[in-house]
């Protein structure tokens, strides 16, 4: 089965390229395509997409407002945001909104279809410079931690390892195990946190709230 798409984006140029991008893969589904989320809760409804591409800076509504909507409508649906902002409060923002992912749009577009099938698998792809934003906004000195002490040093590592936007197939590598040891590993860890995703994981195990 195909994975399904949905791209929420106002810039026109920016849209017609992601689209012909997308259609030009055999094993996904453009299914629609929007210039603002002002009606994403009727969109759900019809598009019933996988993964959502979207903007956090669109007209009338942001994507991380977006993003929030599909969590609490739609919470099979993947949102991946593609956007210009790399600071340390929207990423924030739109993880803990349910944002599966976050890439910049200056992205090289071979990444950016990696990374669909990567939050559609359950991943959580970033950016490089996002992932080390991301690492930032973890406690300097590790506090007590009622989430993290729940998992065992090894699955604290493949959380981190994911943490710094490392696929599965990089986390495999790294840590020396099999993919499908990496996602024995991410399936205990979402029952531990009791998360749907690695984005929650990360945001309920690290991030400062």
């Amino acid at each position: 089965m195909p994975i399904k798409v949905t791209i929420y984006e106002d810039n026109n140029a920016l849209r017609e390229a992601l689209e012909v991008l997308i259609k030009g893969v055999d094993n996904y589904h453009l299914i629609a395509t929007y210039a603002d989320c002002l009606h994403i809760e009727t969109d759900l409804t019809q598009a019933q997409p996988d993964v959502i591409l979207m903007d956090i800076d669109l007209p009338g509504r942001s994507g991380i407002e977006g993003a929030h909507l599909v969590q609490k409508i739609s919470p099979t649906t993947e949102v991946l945001m593609l956007t210009v902002f790399d600071d340390d409060d929207k990423i924030f923002k739109a993880i803990c909104a349910g944002a599966n992912g976050y890439l910049l749009k200056k992205t090289p577009p071979a990444r950016i279809l990696e990374a669909i099938e990567e939050v559609y698998n359950g991943g959580a792809p970033m950016t490089p410079a996002i992932a080390r934003k991301v690492l930032q906004l973890f406690p300097k000195t590790p506090a007590v931690n009622l989430e993290l002490d729940k998992l065992t040093a090894r699955e604290q590592e493949v959380l981190q390892s994911l943490a710094r936007g490392n696929s599965y197939k990089m986390v495999a590598a790294e840590l020396e195990i099999s993919i499908d040891t990496v996602r024995t590993y991410i399936k205990r860890i979402y029952e531990k946190l009791h998360v749907h995703s690695v984005a929650e994981a990360i945001a309920k195990a690290f991030l400062k709230q």
